[in-house]
């Protein structure tokens, strides 16, 4: 494991991206295998929009452009308008190219029809009336927020307003309005541009909490103003918000909360907390609830957990650990992998004989998949509703009762 982050290995690497786009598909004897993608757990029918926003600050990246993001909003809702789709064909084809790489997947190319995949969230739908507590999402470095719809959608489904942003030239692709692509350039860094990274996303957060602030407030962020949901404006509670990231997306959601009061609880999943030094969120702690939550890795052939007492591969959870101040939790998953934390724990397994065992092993690890699902909705559903909505917290205070593939690291 990177001592600097815990990355998405070899995902959508720019020059290989571009190939796929322009690549025609490849032919297949068989019927493409297909995805079906877990319906979430909560008690609300959900909705979601896509926002395009644009800040007046310079892209960090291209200081020649103004910064431009896309966000998902996902939101309880009415059960009206059309299913999502989970992936758009250029995303689909990105997640293709990760697929057919023998160090990863291996997938031939034209096996599975990446595009086919419905989200159990509507477009279109009306918001349902309410104050929901919000909650940003970040992807992990060079990773995709369409990858993490499934949790997204069932903690939207639980009654809150997740807002899941791509952090623009760093992630994978990213897809603009009329289907313009923006390839992610920052695909071998060093410390400098992951310091860079990292400041842009926390300067990405901090600025779509404004947009937020102005949606609530009845103004259209869009910048092509494209028409909101009904009822979405005003049914934001943003004197409650959380923030949760995997990977480098993990780290992000610490350093935007020790920059920014407004976030009040956040998680960190599977991901280090250094660039070019360590982060400020491990130099001084929080005093806000926090969670780090860990997968396994193989280090000379021996399995080594990813938790805040490992102090050689990773000392800055443990650093962390000693200057939080707030409530604080360490959860390990068990025989899981880092990309384990994605939409990939349940499709990977749905491609049976695609996908060989010791491929399966490397990205998802070999923790039961449905199980793996279960506890990730249960805890960090949990979290959020205990430190958001101060209700429930009995899976934190009397162990993992229901969940033997987990454990808190103490």
């Amino acid at each position: 494991m990177s001592t600097t982050h815990r990355r998405v290995p070899a995902l959508l690497a720019g020059v290989a991206i571009a190939a796929t786009l322009l690549a025609p598909p490849a032919s297949a004897e068989a019927a493409p295998a297909r995805i079906t993608m877990p319906a979430p757990t909560g008690h609300y029918p959900v909705g979601t929009t896509d926002l395009h926003l644009v800040d007046s600050r310079p892209d960090p990246w291209f200081p020649a452009q103004k910064r431009e993001l896309m966000v998902t909003v996902t939101y309880p809702a009415h059960r009206d308008g059309d299913r999502a789709p989970w992936l758009t064909p250029a995303v689909g084809s990105a997640i293709e190219q990760f697929a057919a790489d023998p160090d990863q997947l291996g997938v031939p190319p034209g096996a599975v029809d990446w595009g086919a995949t419905k989200r159990h969230t509507r477009t279109g739908a009306k918001a349902l009336r309410g104050d929901w507590p919000v909650v940003l999402f970040s992807h992990g470095f060079g990773g995709l927020r369409e990858l993490n719809a499934g949790l997204t959608d069932d903690l939207a489904s639980r009654g809150y307003v997740v807002v899941s942003i791509s952090h623009t030239h760093e992630a994978g692709v990213v897809e603009f309005p009329g289907g313009r692509l923006v390839i992610g350039s920052v695909t071998e860094p060093d410390a400098a541009a992951l310091r860079t990274a990292l400041d842009a996303r926390v300067a990405d957060s901090r600025f779509v909490l404004d947009q937020l602030e102005r949606l609530e407030r009845g103004e259209n962020p869009d910048a092509e103003r494209d028409p909101l949901p009904r009822g979405l404006a005003g049914a934001l509670d943003l004197s409650r918000v959380g923030m949760y990231g995997h990977s480098y997306g993990g780290f992000t959601s610490g350093e935007t909360m020790h920059h920014d009061r407004r976030v009040d609880a956040g998680i960190n999943i599977d991901g280090a907390m250094r660039s070019d030094q360590v982060g400020e969120v491990v130099k001084h702690g929080l005093d806000r609830p926090f969670m780090l939550v860990g997968a396994d890795f193989e280090v000379d052939g021996r399995l080594v957990a990813h938790s805040h007492v490992e102090t050689e591969l990773d000392p800055t959870w443990h650093q962390f650990w000693l200057n939080q101040r707030g409530w604080k939790r360490d959860l390990h998953f068990d025989g899981a992998a880092h990309l384990g934390f994605t939409d990939l724990q349940f499709a990977v397994p749905q491609l049976g004989d695609l996908v060989a065992p010791d491929r399966r092993r490397q990205v998802v690890g070999w923790i039961d998949a449905e199980r793996s699902m279960d506890a990730q909705r249960a805890y960090f559903g949990g979290f959020f509703d205990l430190h958001l909505k101060h209700r429930g917290g009995w899976l934190f205070d009397h162990g993992p009762v229901r969940h033997p593939d987990t454990r808190f690291i103490t």
